[in-house]
């Protein structure tokens, strides 16, 4: 069980050697903006970069990062993909060195696997089939793997299939059937993710979502199938009142340091409120506990919450920050990226790349700007007084009428108070707080600690990009007792 009080402590990464003068933020262009309405449409792929990005899963090969995504399109025209003689609905990849600047390179498939196409169809009546979803890739050996979902939209008529190839980029071949559900099963066959034992070579796959939560299956390290033909696996993740919300988009890392497994999880609709939870294991098939202690596969909401719709000053916001992708880096440092919906209309989906953050007692947290190229340095407490923009993301329970764990349909904008907006918080060179909360701070061994009458947070702090206001300034990242996201930037 968890103390009463948790006090967070984040590492920190750096910008001022010590005994600095007081840091302003300094001008830094963005490489690229956020509106790319001018350039979706297919004729302009090879300009998208980090544009039209669903449901990432990243690849690090060498010194190159693979992301492959869902072949989702914003205003995809089917008339212009014939016109141009382009693939539709076959799995995005791009390529980068720096996780900035994104390579579009290509579809992975030229046409929908047949077998799976077939499933989906005749147990669907006719149904679906109509895309290819939720790429995974996983390296062995030699080769690369690429799972792959073909489904019919809010059915269970579901196939996860593998592919093979000698090259990231393919050409695939494809080599059957992982896991395959219908009308009447107790999960759903999407949104497959892969993790190794590092200390026996078991290889587990987690997948599902809002049909009957998530669940693992133990794989055949040899075939990429599961170990044992049919085999659907056993539950390990479930929603409060799992017949309305979803829950969906496994990623299962395991981090050596802490000799822990990592579920990270989405909750629910995609085009809104889509965020970020995660519990952990010290085995890849579970029980995976959350915050609390509280085993994941029972019918509750879990924290830590990582991601939600936010609001920064200057900016529009973000929605469905959700289904991610989570790796450690060539430079050692693990990363998050997930799809996020441009606001207020929600339909542009970006790629955002954030950096991740492990607790002193092993959570992770993500930084609250989506652009990760800022290498560390060191922080002084000389440079942190000043006014800071914080948010908190205290995620509400949207109170909807969901269609299959997802939005009504029509329905794009967030409502009320599902975007979290940040507030001003001052901290005064005496050590006060003024602002969003009052109390005191202090800055001591690579820690910003925060106190009040009634929270107390230590949080580390690092250069970034304030994206918003085109800025290069301090960041900071936790989670407060009740799990939730703390995030914070320096304005001035």
């Amino acid at each position: 069980m968890r103390r009463p009080i948790f006090i967070v402590f984040l590492f920190l990464v750096a910008c001022l050697p010590a005994g600095a003068q007081p840091f302003s933020p300094v001008d830094s262009p963005n490489p690229w903006a956020d509106d790319y309405s001018g350039v979706a449409a297919m004729k302009f792929y090879r300009q998208w970069g980090t544009y039209n990005v669903h449901d990432p899963a990243c690849l690090v090969d060498g010194d190159t990062y693979y992301i492959y995504s869902t072949d989702a399109i914003f205003r995809m025209d089917s008339s212009e993909v014939k016109r141009e003689g382009l693939p539709f609905g076959y799995v995005q990849i791009r390529r980068s060195k720096d996780l900035v600047h994104w390579e579009f390179v290509g579809w992975a498939f030229p046409e929908i696997p047949r077998e799976a196409a077939a499933w989906v169809r005749d147990e669907s009546g006719g149904r679906g089939a109509s895309n290819i979803w939720a790429p995974y890739p996983v390296k062995y050996k030699d080769k690369y793997r690429l799972y792959y979902c073909v489904s019919a939209f809010g059915r269970q008529t579901s196939y996860i299939g593998l592919a093979e190839s000698s090259s990231p980029t393919g050409p695939w071949e494809l080599k059957g059937r992982v896991v395959k559900t219908t009308t009447g099963d107790v999960m759903n066959a999407i949104d497959p993710s892969v993790v190794v034992n590092p200390d026996n070579g078991e290889q587990w796959m987690h997948y599902g979502s809002y049909f009957g939560g998530l669940h693992a299956v133990q794989l055949n390290p040899a075939t990429g199938l599961t170990l044992r033909e049919g085999d659907q696996g056993h539950l390990i993740a479930r929603r409060f009142d799992g017949k309305k919300n979803n829950i969906e988009a496994p990623e299962i890392i395991y981090n050596p340091e802490l000799k822990q497994y990592f579920l990270f999880v989405s909750y629910d609709p995609l085009m809104t409120t889509y965020n970020v939870r995660v519990g952990r294991s010290s085995s890849p098939g579970g029980p995976f506990l959350d915050y609390s202690g509280h085993d994941m596969a029972e019918e509750r909401d879990d924290f830590p919450l990582l991601t939600y719709p936010y609001q920064f000053e200057n900016h529009p916001g973000w929605a469905g920050t959700g289904h991610c992708a989570v790796f450690r880096g060539v430079d050692g440092q693990y990363y998050m990226a997930h799809q996020g919906r441009l606001s207020p209309y929600n339909q542009l989906m970006v790629l955002h790349v954030r950096q991740l953050w492990w607790t002193a007692d092993g959570w992770p947290v993500a930084s609250p700007e989506r652009h990760a190229a800022t290498p560390p340095g060191e922080v002084a407490a000389s440079a942190l007084p000043g006014e800071w923009e914080v948010i908190v993301l205290d995620a509400p329970l949207p109170d909807r009428q969901l269609e299959a764990g997802q939005v009504v349909r029509n329905e794009i904008f967030l409502r009320g108070n599902e975007k979290i907006t940040s507030r001003r918080l001052l901290l005064r060179e005496d050590g006060s707080l003024d602002g969003a909360w009052s109390g005191r701070w202090a800055f001591e061994d690579h820690r910003l600690s925060v106190t009040t009458d009634s929270l107390s947070l230590s949080l580390h702090v690092w250069t970034g990009q304030d994206w918003e206001n085109e800025k290069k300034t301090l960041l900071f990242s936790g989670l407060n007792p009740r799990g939730c996201s703390v995030w914070g930037k320096k304005r001035k």
